[in-house]
């Protein structure tokens, strides 16, 4: 029995380790459209990756590419900011920002798959 929670606490464990958190923007923060905002990836394991390809299905597209966490304090895990700009025709009043995160866990070939999301306020610029 011991064996048995041991080992399911550390698949538990490995697969966390490979998760990712939206770091900013705070929930229910104010984005403005025109405007670059700071949007941030944590990972607790500070090793590389790179996203796959979002599907059309997922909205406005702000970032598809590499995800390359570092330590940057040592109260927080490794993380990337992104400044990306906020386009001009987005939907105002409730937005979602969501991050599809796609690895391999451990020398395995058992995909992890993720979707996060943030429920944010877009703001049209004056």
């Amino acid at each position: 029995m011991y064996k048995s929670i041991l080992s399911l606490s550390l698949i538990a464990s490995t697969a966390l380790a490979q998760s990712v958190f939206i770091g900013l923007p705070a929930a229910g923060a104010q984005l403005y459209t025109s405007t670059n905002a700071t949007f941030q990836i944590q990972r607790p394991c500070g090793s590389g990756a790179t996203c796959s390809s979002p599907e059309d299905s997922m909205g406005t597209v702000l970032y598809n590419g590499p995800l390359d966490p570092q330590f940057h304090e040592t109260y927080l895990p490794p993380y990337q900011n992104f400044s990306l700009e906020i386009p001009e025709g987005a939907a105002t009043d409730n937005g979602i920002v969501t991050v599809a995160h796609f690895s391999l866990v451990g020398a395995s070939t058992y995909p992890l798959i993720e979707y996060l999301n943030q429920t944010v306020t877009i703001i049209q610029s004056d």
